[in-house]
C-alpha cells in the first residue's frame, strides 16, 4: 500500500473521482502545508494557516501507478490557476503535489515538466514535502455517519 497526498481545490469532487478508480483502496479529505499541527476548516479559510485542501489516497501500486494517479489528477483539474479552482479562490485551494519520499518528488516533478509542455509553461502546480497533515475531522465524522 502506497499513499498520495494531492491539492486541487475543494476536496469533495477530487475525492469522489479518486475513489472510483481501480486501486485506490481509500480516500480521505483534510489539509496539508500549513503552519500548524492541527487545524479546521475555518482556520484554514482565513488564509493564515497556509494549508492547502487535499485529498489524500491509499492506493495499491500493483493495480495503480502514482504516475497514472498524477495523471488523474492533472485531467480532473486546472493546473494553470493560481490558488483558485472553478468558483473557489484561496490559498486553500491551489496545485500542489505533497511528496512522501524521493521516488514521489521525481515523479511529480517529471510530471508538471510534461504537463508543461503541454500547457505551454503555464503549470503552477507546486511540490512540497507532506508537512502538517490533518484529517478534516469535522467532515470525516459526517461521513462515518452516513454510511
Amino acid at each position: 500500500m502506497e499513499i498520495a497526498i494531492l491539492g486541487l481545490g475543494c476536496f469533495w469532487g477530487p475525492e469522489i473521482k479518486f475513489s472510483k478508480l481501480d486501486g485506490v483502496i481509500k480516500t480521505e479529505v483534510g489539509y496539508c502545508g500549513g503552519h500548524n499541527t492541527e487545524t479546521n476548516y475555518k482556520e484554514v479559510c482565513t488564509g493564515t494557516t497556509n494549508h492547502a485542501e487535499v485529498v489524500k489516497l491509499d492506493f495499491d501500486p500493483k493495480v495503480i501507478s502514482y504516475e497514472k494517479i498524477l495523471e488523474y489528477f492533472f485531467e480532473i483539474h486546472d493546473p494553470t490557476t493560481l490558488n483558485s479552482q472553478g468558483p473557489d479562490f484561496g490559498t486553500q485551494y491551489r496545485s500542489e503535489i505533497f511528496y512522501l519520499n524521493d521516488q514521489q518528488k521525481i515523479t511529480a516533478e517529471k510530471m508538471i515538466e510534461k504537463e508543461n509542455v503541454k500547457l505551454s509553461g503555464k503549470v503552477v502546480t507546486k511540490t512540497s514535502l507532506v508537512k502538517n497533515y490533518c484529517p478534516a475531522e469535522e467532515y470525516h465524522q459526517r461521513y462515518l455517519e452516513k454510511r
